[in-house]
This record gives structure tokens, C-alpha cells and sequence, in this order.
């Protein structure tokens, strides 16, 4: 039993590589704290306690290695794959179940009725049937719906993870089934689940990662295991290492080298005299010094214990880079080190550097100490509103201490320079130089210099003034560097969403990130040999998904016929875009249905296994669009059930079309390129009055009385558009505008547009938002050839009676398609 269990240990962390290059770990070392953990367990003359103690201890023991090395984010993960690893020994998680967990439904066309469509998305509902087909939850859809109301509350509940199952699932099912229930119905508070089931199957210790220790670490190396930081942006271990210097009286025999160029060879001398006079040496930034690192694992290897002072020791800094030498990672005592998370210990890392007198010496020292404040609550808020993945930044900008630093010294200038205080010059310093010096997206710019707005202004020089709604975070009246650390201890642990300008729906929107985020990490290190339980393997399941696939892919578009049909026309610029869209649907139709037809006869073994259909039906397996037909496609988040669902669709859309002639209204998500299509549209009117088409811009008229069904009409110039879904927001259609979003609602349908092209139109002065429009919720995408974005569609003006800024801080955009 002992072996068995180090056994599903070590396989648990050998393909952890897969997920960061750093994590590596080698049998030898395993071994070895194997070893260790057989003699440091305690004893006993009675077999079954020996075996449940040892194999308590190494569990545990291991835990706490791997731990220290991996990144926050990846500790949780790693506690649910040992749980799950040592279940699967014991046969007591089922693998339909767990693949269901990772992989998500595999079947989107459902026939059963949406007991309450008002608060059941589609999304929900379609998870909920997908995992009634499963043997322990056969009839669970029809005991949702009996019970719809309970389930309400449970889809309601701030502790959904906690909340029971309606009574006869809440009895019949385990606490490893009740997870899959959280994935379908609540997946923002999957973690909480996944903490809680942790610790009800291996204990309370392995949710609580150990705290970062660097004696213990240092009493684990030895001469030829050298001590490994591993860095993330913004995190700097040297302070720790030169007090444990100072500790373990080394700092007169410690020394360190910064690699960049040049600096090997002098790396290299150090290292010879430390091995000879039992030094410390610590070469920084390792990633930096890529043509170095053959030489360091040369050096390391050749290490002779007999021949070295016993008090040396080579301690490295790298952030996570695949050049980093294998050998040296897996032998030698890796440390991750992050920079604080979050806004209150942001805040105190920026105020650890500041002393009184700095405060005071100025020009103005009360305003000095408040503009000082709320450059660092900026400097915070910025930095935390990355967690919220798209939602905060479209780009995850690495904005350093030196970022706030620069705008500290130019406030403090600015202030004793100027009478009055520049508040207009030191905006466009931070938010175009300092910080916006690392902004590329156009969106993040103006929502960078519309944060800034609140927080350097003459308001903030008064004690009433507040930096969010509800007045939690307010203009602190703290003399000294105390009193400042002491407001900030008073601040909420966890901040809401509206300090950093959002809905309080984008905790949900950051949870579910984190949540699918780690089905996907854990999905890609799933072995791809076992069976997949319930009766079928693998590869009946690969068949069965692929051979349905495969039925369904329509043939591709017959382009002569359409190009007869639809010819190049100068007044109706509509029949070339037609016919380009067919060409780019046939490129992705013909690579899928060649693909799929070769993978069905590889999986019978009429031809070759290639790495490519490999791929192809490894994907297939995991719900997911196989790379090369993404390389294909449009851009989308979907799994591969409802990708190819939404392909049937638009092919369906493009069909119409061809059938009938132009539709009254354009389905926008149904275009592989809709940039294509504006254009033509603005061709269509500006060669049918003969005006120069550069004079012509869009009229935004939202047409919320009309649906895409009731619409037989197409407008007289321009286009009516449907299919837009709205983040953040949503459309009031008793009050004409944007609104608030409804708790928990994340994405709404917005209504059907009039997009009028009007000649040398003057834009209007308010009353409206230009909300962005994209492809997919990632938000940011590259420049292709064409000069347009391969994400960001167009801007859109919709009306609204709140400012502009609420909504450009509510990171409010409109999409063309969702994730699910």
C-alpha cells in the first residue's frame, strides 16, 4: 500500500512541467524524501498503523515540497489533483464523472423544457441535463425542475458551495458528485467547493499552503543542490536573503552577480573562489542569461562535495523560463516568490517606503500627503484590476513599483514648483508617460486616463471626499506614515468591485476566470490512455463524438454557383461579401470533415496515427476545438459541442442567404469577418447618392420594439443588426438606455440596431456611451493585414443619462459571441 501511494504521488507531480517549466522534480529526489519520510515517521510494531502513518506523513510531507515551489495559483489545484489521484487508487471516484467536471457537456442539442428560463441561463440548463446522463444523476433534471425553487435559492446563495441538494440528491450523492452539481449551477464558487472537499477527504493542512520559511529551505540544500527563487513580476527576494545572511553571519562572505551581458565569466570566477572558500554566491535574473545557463549546469554537475568548502551555497533568481536547466530545477530546493496580492497590501508595500519626512518636506505638505495617497490607492487599484482578467484590463499590463515611484517625485515637483497645482499636467504624466508608457490597447488608454480622473483632482484635497460609491474608501486625514498604516489596516480584507469602478457581478465574472482556468490546467495533464468509464473507452468515445461531428459538418458552399448567382455588382456591394464569406467558411469545412474522416480511419487503424490527427482526437476527448481547425476558424471561446453548434448556425444563416436573397435583418455573429460587412454597407450608400464613402459615417438607432423574427423589412439605407450580447450592462427597455445589470446577470442580449449612414455627420454632445464592440470576450486581439483588429469589430454609441466615465470604468462592451 505504501509503494502504491508514492507511486500515484509521483505521477502527480511528473507532468506538473507541463503547466510552468520551473516545476520540475526528478525520481531521484523523490526517492530521497521517500527515504527521509520512512525514518522521520513514527513508528510502530502494529503493520496497519505503520503503513496509515507512513503514508500519512509522506502525503503530507510532500504536499508541503511541492507547495513552497509552485505559484499561488496552482496550489489549490495541486491539493485537488492529490486528492482525486488518491481516490481514483481507491476506486472511489468515478471517471465519467470526473471527465464530466473537467471537460463540461459534450451535447448541447437538448430537447428537455427550461423549467424557468427567467433565472436558469441556457448555459445552466444545458450542464444540468448533460450531467443527468450520467449513472449516479440519472433523473436529476427532472428533480431540478420539481424542484425548481430550491434551486433558485441555491443559484441565489452567497454560500451556493455549502447550500444542500434537494432532498433525495442531497442524501444519494457523495461529496466529490456534490462538485459537479457546483460546476453546472454555480461554477463562480467552484473553489470554495473544491477548499471544502480538500479538507473533508485529506484535512484542513493541505488548503493552508505552509508559510514561506527560508531557514527550512536552506537546512534541505547541501553543496550541490543550489536554492532557487522563483520569481513573478514585481516580486524581489534580495531583502529576505540578505537578512537570513545577516542571520546566519554570512553577509562578510556573501556576494552576488546581476547575469545580463557579459557578466558569465565573472559569474563563473565567484563561483570557483566561493567552492573554495565556503562563500555564498547569488546569481540574479538567470532568465536573462540564456547562453549562460549550459555553462551554470556544466558548473553545478561537476560539483565534487569531497573537493568544496561544506559552507558553500549558489543561491539563483529566475522568473519561469523553459532554458533554465532541467537538472539544476529538479535537484536543487525551489522557492516561488510573489509580490502582496491585493489592495490593502499593495497599499502597505507602497507606504513601507515612504518615511515622515518625506511626507513633510514640500512645498504644501497636506496636500502633498493626500495626492501622495491616492497616486499609491491608483497605483493598487490598477494593479488589482487585472484579476478580473478582460473585464479589467484587455491587456495584463506588468506596471512596476518604478511606475509609481516616477509619478511620486513629479507629484511632489509639480507641488513645489507651481503656486497652483497642475492637477491636469501631472494626469497626462502618469497616464500617458509613467503608466500609459506600457498601455498598447487604445481602449486601456482611455480607461486608464478616465480612472486617473477620480483620483488626481481638487476634490481629493478634502477629508469628505471618497473614492468609491458607497463611501469605504475615503480621503484619508493621516499626518504621519502611523497613522496611514493604521487607516489602511481599517480597510475591508477583500475589496468590492467598486472601488476599482466595476459591477459587483465581476467578482463572479473573476471567480468563474479562475474556475475554468483550472479545468483547463487540469484537463491538459489528464493521461490519455484509460478508459472513460460507464462501459465506453476512449476511443469509442473519440468515434462516437467525431462520427457525429462528421454527419453534421456540411458540405462546402459550391463558390461558382453563388458567384453566378450573386455576381460582382457596383451597386450592391453585399454579393462580395456573400461570396467571401463562403471562400473562408469552405477553408475551415474542408480541413474538418478531411480531418475527421482520417481520424475515424486512424482510430480503426486503416492509416497512420500522425501527430496532427493525434491532436485532433485528443481534443475531440476533451470537448475541445482541435488547433488546426481554430487556425481556421473565426475567433472563439466555445468547448467543441457548442462551437460546432454556432457553426451549424451561421452556415445555416449564409444558406438563407443564398436562398433568398439579402435578409431584412444581418445575424452580426453569423459573419467570419463582420468589418467586411460594415464597409460594404457604408459602399452600398455612398456609390448609390455618388458621395466620396470617407464623408460617410454610421447613425446608431437602437430598434428595441423590433425583433430579428418581426423584422420582414430591410431599412431603406443601411442595415438592421442583431446577435450583439452586452457585458456589464444592460438595456433598458422600458427607459430606452443602458442600466445597471441585474445581480448575477453577467451578459444580456441586446436589442436589434439601425445602422444609418448619414453624410458628414456631427456627433452628439452627450447622452450616450462609445461602447465597444468585439468578436469574443478576450477583448484584445492583434493587427492582421487588412489594418483591422482580428478582436475589436467597431464602436458603437448607445444612449444612456449616466456618464460616459461609469461605463468606460464598468469596462461596459458589446460581443458578438459568448463562451458557452
Amino acid at each position: 500500500p505504501v509503494a502504491t501511494r508514492a507511486s500515484v504521488l509521483f505521477f502527480c507531480i511528473s507532468d506538473l512541467a507541463s503547466v510552468d517549466p520551473m516545476y520540475q522534480y526528478s525520481l531521484a529526489w523523490f526517492i530521497s524524501l521517500f527515504i527521509r519520510g520512512i525514518e522521520e515517521a513514527d513508528k510502530s510494531d502494529d503493520m496497519d498503523v505503520r503503513i496509515e502513518t507512513l503514508n500519512t506523513y509522506f502525503t503530507y510531507s510532500l504536499y508541503n515540497n511541492i507547495c513552497r515551489s509552485l505559484f499561488e495559483r496552482h496550489k489549490l489545484m495541486f491539493s485537488l489533483l492529490l486528492t482525486i489521484a488518491i481516490l481514483q487508487q481507491k476506486g472511489l471516484v468515478d471517471t465519467s464523472e470526473w471527465r464530466f467536471l473537467l471537460a463540461g457537456p459534450t451535447d448541447t442539442n437538448i430537447t428537455e423544457k427550461n423549467p424557468a428560463p427567467e433565472w436558469i441561463t441556457e448555459k445552466v440548463w444545458v450542464e444540468v441535463v448533460n450531467v443527468s446522463h450520467l449513472a449516479a444523476f440519472k433523473g436529476f433534471d427532472t428533480s431540478f425542475a420539481t424542484h425548481v425553487d430550491h434551486y433558485r435559492k441555491y443559484f441565489e446563495s452567497a454560500d451556493a458551495h455549502k447550500y444542500p441538494l434537494d432532498p433525495e440528491f442531497d442524501a444519494k450523492l457523495n461529496d466529490f458528485q456534490k462538485l459537479l452539481v457546483i460546476r453546472c449551477i454555480r461554477p463562480d464558487r467552484f473553489m470554495l467547493g473544491t477548499q471544502g472537499f480538500v479538507g473533508v477527504k485529506m484535512g484542513e493542512r493541505f488548503i493552508e499552503p505552509p508559510p514561506f520559511d527560508l531557514k527550512s529551505c536552506y537546512l534541505e540544500s547541501s553543496v550541490t543542490a543550489p536554492l532557487i527563487f522563483v520569481l513573478s513580476s514585481g516580486a524581489d527576494p534580495m531583502a529576505d536573503l540578505l537578512k537570513f545572511c545577516d542571520e546566519a553571519n554570512m553577509m562578510k562572505r556573501f556576494d552576488q552577480v546581476s547575469l545580463g551581458q557579459g557578466q558569465g565569466p565573472r559569474a563563473e570566477k565567484l563561483i570557483t573562489l566561493a567552492m573554495e572558500r565556503g562563500m555564498w554566491v547569488c546569481l540574479q535574473n538567470c532568465h536573462l542569461a540564456q547562453s549562460f545557463m549550459p555553462k551554470l549546469d556544466n558548473i553545478v554537475e561537476n560539483i565534487d562535495p569531497a573537493r568544496v568548502h561544506r559552507d558553500f551555497r549558489l543561491w539563483l533568481t529566475s522568473m519561469p523560463s523553459p532554458h533554465f536547466p532541467v537538472a539544476i530545477l529538479q535537484n536543487g530546493v525551489k522557492m516561488t516568490l510573489e509580490p502582496p496580492k491585493g489592495l490593502k497590501a499593495n497599499l502597505v508595500r507602497s507606504y513601507t517606503r515612504v518615511s515622515d519626512q518625506y511626507l513633510d518636506e514640500c512645498a504644501n505638505p497636506a496636500a502633498h500627503k493626500k495626492l501622495l495617497y491616492s497616486i499609491c490607492l491608483f497605483h493598487a487599484v490598477i494593479q488589482d484590476r487585472r484579476k478580473f482578467g478582460p473585464l479589467g484590463w484587455n491587456i495584463g499590463y506588468d506596471f512596476t513599483d518604478g511606475d509609481l515611484n516616477m509619478c511620486q517625485r513629479q507629484i511632489k515637483m509639480m507641488i513645489d514648483d507651481y503656486d497652483e497645482i497642475p492637477y491636469k499636467v501631472i494626469r497626462v504624466l502618469c497616464g500617458e508617460i509613467n503608466y500609459g508608457g506600457r498601455v498598447t490597447d487604445d481602449k486601456d488608454r482611455r480607461l486608464m486616463n478616465n480612472l486617473l480622473l477620480n483620483y488626481i483632482n481638487p476634490k481629493v484635497l478634502s477629508d469628505a471626499f471618497s473614492f468609491s460609491p458607497s463611501g469605504t474608501y475615503k480621503s484619508p486625514p493621516a499626518q504621519n506614515v502611523a497613522e496611514f498604516f493604521e487607516f489602511i489596516k481599517a480597510m475591508p480584507l477583500v475589496p468590492q468591485p467598486e472601488i476599482f469602478g466595476l459591477h459587483e457581478n465581476a467578482d463572479i465574472t473573476c471567480d468563474q476566470n479562475e474556475t475554468y482556468s483550472m479545468f483547463e490546467t487540469v484537463l491538459s495533464l489528464q493521461p490519455r490512455v484509460n478508459g472513460s468509464g460507464g462501459g465506453l473507452s476512449r476511443e469509442d468515445v473519440i468515434e462516437a463524438s467525431a462520427r457525429d461531428i462528421f454527419e453534421r459538418c456540411p458540405p462546402p458552399f459550391d463558390i461558382d454557383v453563388v458567384a453566378h448567382t450573386y455576381p460582382t455588382d457596383y451597386k450592391q456591394s453585399m454579393n462580395t461579401v456573400l461570396t467571401q464569406e463562403c471562400i473562408r467558411y469552405n477553408a475551415l469545412i474542408v480541413v474538418m470533415r478531411l480531418s475527421l474522416r482520417e481520424g475515424l480511419k486512424a482510430l480503426k487503424g486503416l492509416v497512420v496515427m500522425s501527430p496532427e490527427l493525434e491532436a485532433i482526437t485528443n481534443s475531440i476527448f476533451d470537448n475541445q476545438v482541435p488547433d488546426s481547425w481554430a487556425a481556421k476558424a473565426y475567433p472563439s471561446l466555445k468547448p467543441l459541442s457548442s462551437w460546432v453548434l454556432d457553426l451549424l448556425e451561421r452556415i445555416k444563416f449564409i444558406n438563407t442567404w443564398i436562398a433568398t436573397g439579402p435578409p431584412p435583418v444581418y445575424w452580426i455573429s453569423g459573419f467570419f469577418f463582420p468589418q467586411a460587412f460594415l464597409t460594404g454597407t457604408l459602399q452600398n450608400y455612398a456609390r448609390k447618392h455618388q458621395i466620396a464613402i470617407d464623408t460617410v459615417q454610421w447613425n446608431f438607432n437602437v430598434q428595441d420594439s423590433q425583433t430579428f423574427d418581426s423584422t420582414t423589412e430591410a431599412p431603406e439605407d443601411g442595415c438592421f443588426v442583431s446577435g450583439y450580447f452586452l457585458e456589464g450592462a444592460r438595456w433598458d427597455y422600458a427607459a430606452h438606455q443602458l442600466a445597471e445589470s441585474r445581480p448575477k446577470e453577467l451578459y444580456t442580449d441586446f436589442p436589434m440596431m439601425w445602422l444609418e449612414p448619414k453624410q458628414n455627420r456631427v456627433d452628439p454632445t452627450g447622452g450616450y456611451y462609445m461602447c465597444p464592440a468585439y468578436k469574443t470576450l478576450t477583448r484584445n486581439g492583434t493587427l492582421s493585414t487588412t489594418g483591422h483588429s482580428t478582436n475589436f469589430v467597431m464602436y458603437m454609441e448607445v444612449p444612456s443619462d449616466k456618464s460616459e466615465s461609469h461605463w468606460i470604468n464598468s469596462s461596459v462592451a458589446l460581443f458578438t459571441a459568448l463562451m458557452f
